[in-house]
């Protein structure tokens, strides 16, 4: 179990970004023959084949095609996405104040605002330049040096803040510095320390991230401490089980998706085409053989859990308090915000015993908004049977959150039996 939790951490520091994680993904997917599939081309597919796509470099399907027709053994599917809160570059960065240069940011997602503050932070993401000839090309870039930081205001100016709590503007208290000077040569720089020619810049999706690794820790190791546990967690488990799966009668499929964590609304989010294309050209037959397909098949939506915080319990449901290190969870919620039923969490509770895994479950306190994951749209989307599961978690969505170190291990086994 240890040996899984430092791989998570491995893939984790790779993966400062989307597009990095899509990148370590294809890197340990060819490790073990996967090939690229273009979706500008033809494809031909037979049994066994084991092949990926990507879209717009952030999300990317992998899949196995089974011994049976995807009409007869259906797909096996786990879901997740690669995407994370965090602070992300403004189109026209440069901004400065007061002698500083700084870089315009937007907050991506559901930040805890208050974990940015005081952090060495470098710079990752995708630039697109024009080349020589005229073309547009992409580059992954990632600037892995203490370059930003957003500074907290000394408690001698503000005094009351331990009692009154802190308050941010995401406009005017979130800008980091990253030098002396002015703004628009201070950008010039880094890109340029991205070995990208600014002139030759003509857009870019760049994010900040931690420079802290993901290490373990906590007594005898319990705990994986990191950045973009959610939702790289599930991610890794994902692409690890179907590296390790042999080949079965059904079709394997994991579908990393972007944007999760803003709604899933975009071409390569969740709520866009990208599974349903992928599916239905690996079906290659009429449409009745594609609805023939679906009914036959199951979907795991892998997303983090919450575990509960012992500081404050009273925000947990009672029977409901998912433990560290005490396995996956099963994740519930009637307003239809996770994608289980009765039926579909059954099979997962079956999955786990035949793995010998134990598992939990979760429901958010019926006075609290529950949040949501990509399970209800590719359930509602495509008819899939479907079940939300996720290994626990505490910190979630600040820069910093933790897991534990065997749930790591646990969750690929169960999605292992899965794919078995």
């Amino acid at each position: 179990m240890t040996e899984a939790a430092r791989d998570l951490c491995a893939y984790l520091n790779e993966s400062p970004s989307p597009y990095h994680a899509v990148l370590e993904t294809i890197r340990r997917l060819e490790a073990v023959g996967f090939s690229r599939l273009r979706e500008d081309e033809a494809w031909e597919l037979g049994p066994g084949d084991a092949r990926y796509v990507t879209r717009a470099d952030s999300s990317l399907i992998a899949f196995r095609v089974g011994e049976r027709s995807p009409s007869e053994g259906g797909f096996r599917i786990v879901g997740a996405h690669t995407d994370s809160p965090g602070l992300r570059l403004k189109p026209q960065p440069a901004s400065g104040k007061e002698g500083y240069a700084q870089l315009g940011v937007e907050v991506y997602g559901g930040v805890l605002l208050y974990s940015w503050l005081d952090r060495d932070l470098g710079v990752a993401g995708r630039v697109v330049v024009e080349e020589a000839d005229g073309s547009l090309s992409r580059r992954m870039v990632r600037l892995h040096a203490p370059l930003a930081r957003v500074a907290s205001l000394a408690i001698h100016l503000e005094r009351e803040v331990n009692d009154k709590g802190l308050q941010l503007n995401k406009q005017n208290h979130l800008a980091p510095m990253i030098g002396l000077g002015e703004g628009p040569a201070a950008v010039e720089k880094l890109f340029a320390d991205l070995s990208v020619d600014p002139s030759r810049v003509r857009g870019f999706d760049l994010g900040l991230y931690d420079l802290t690794a993901a290490t373990l820790g906590g007594q005898d190791d319990a705990f994986v401490f990191s950045g973009r546990l959610d939702n790289l967690a599930s991610c890794h488990a994902a692409t690890t089980a179907l590296v390790r799966a042999q080949r079965s009668s059904a079709t394997q499929v994991i579908a990393l998706f972007d944007h999760e964590e803003v709604g899933s609304g975009s071409a390569q989010g969740a709520a866009g085409p990208f599974l349903r294309d992928v599916l239905t050209r690996i079906v290659h037959a009429d449409h009745a053989s594609f609805l023939r397909a679906i009914a036959a098949s199951f979907c795991v939506s892998a997303d983090m859990a919450h575990a509960v915080h012992p500081n404050y319990v009273d925000k947990h449901e009672g029977k409901h308090m998912p433990r560290i290190g005490k396995g996956p969870v099963v994740k519930t919620n009637v307003q239809q915000r996770y994608a289980t039923d009765g039926e579909t969490g059954a099979r997962f509770r079956a999955l786990c015993r035949q793995a010998d895994v134990p598992v939990q479950d979760f429901v958010t306190r019926s006075d609290l908004a529950c949040g949501s994951t990509i399970g209800p749209i590719t359930a509602a989307q495509l008819g899939i049977a479907t079940v939300d599961v996720g290994n626990p978690m505490l910190s979630m969505h600040s820069i910093r959150e933790m897991c534990g170190a065997a749930d790591v291990g646990m969750m690929i086994a169960a999605l292992g039996r899965l794919f078995a």
